[in-house]
């Protein structure tokens, strides 16, 4: 495995993931990452959309090098996230899943779901997320196939 870079993260969360955003941002800056923290400040509730297009669209310009989003369940920031070209998000449960989602799919954004998922184990998701690197390989075509499903129509 090649030693992670030091990277700029675009982070957001709805209410539901708040708590979990705060908690990822610290341990992604504790890790020596720039995180520009793109909402929600608060458990006020807000739409989940609005802030996976945040960080999306963030990621998919290249002004952030990977990005983090947090809702209840981790679904709806994935789903909206997915629809911008340049993306790929990925749902992780856990470090195997997050690792995995680096490695064999060169994720860009980690999602995660504040209920559904226990500090700890969130924890142990962002730092395989943030240690692991894609392998390209076989893998390279698969995400090729990937990127050519956003220019067909």
């Amino acid at each position: 495995m090649i030693a992670p870079k030091l990277m700029k993260i675009a982070i957001a969360s709805d209410h539901a993931g708040w708590g979990l955003k705060e908690a990822a941002g610290r341990l992604a800056r504790e890790l020596g990452h720039e995180v520009e923290d793109l909402g929600t400040r608060d458990e006020q509730p807000v739409d989940y959309p609005d802030y996976a297009e945040r960080v999306a669209r963030r990621v998919a310009a290249g002004e952030a090098d990977q990005g983090i989003l947090v809702c209840g369940t981790g679904n709806g920031m994935c789903m909206t996230a997915n629809k911008v070209p340049g993306v790929r998000a990925a749902l992780a449960h856990d470090a195997y899943t997050a690792g995995m989602a680096r490695a064999h799919n060169d994720a860009n954004i980690l999602c995660l779901g504040a209920r559904a998922t226990s500090p700890a184990t969130a924890e142990a998701a962002i730092r395989a997320w943030f240690a692991t690197s894609f392998e390209g390989g076989r893998h390279a075509g698969r995400v090729k196939k990937i990127r050519d499903l956003e220019t067909r129509r």
